[in-house]
């Protein structure tokens, strides 16, 4: 991941609605859920909650697949790894053990992601 990436990727998490939206998404992995649940699980309007699942899926963080009339939306979690791993990158000036805890926690949360589409 370059710098404009992460840049793209924090700014959209950095809207309280979108970060509400990714996390809701996380928990909701492998299977995602459509646009309209989304929306009811937020108890927002769906417009207002497409605009942010687009913002997001425009960053990388999302991926959305039409099933039908319904388009199902899904935590883009190896995006989410890389954005974790440049943040770290350089841990510690050159102790990685220092970043050990950090890495081991980050690591044992969930498998290893699948690349998003």
């Amino acid at each position: 991941m370059d710098m404009e990436s992460a840049l793209a990727a924090l700014s959209a998490l950095s809207q309280s609605t979108r970060l509400a939206i990714f996390r809701l998404l996380v928990r909701h992995e492998p299977d995602g859920l459509p646009a309209g649940h989304v929306a009811r699980h937020l108890d927002m309007p769906q417009n207002t909650i497409s605009t942010h699942l687009a913002i997001l899926t425009r960053a990388g963080l999302l991926s959305a697949q039409r099933h039908s009339r319904q388009i199902v939306y899904r935590a883009c979690l190896s995006r989410l790894q890389d954005l974790m791993l440049f943040l770290v990158r350089d841990c510690c000036a050159g102790s990685p053990e220092l970043c050990a805890p950090l890495i081991a926690t980050l690591s044992s949360c969930c498998p290893s992601p699948q690349s998003c589409s």
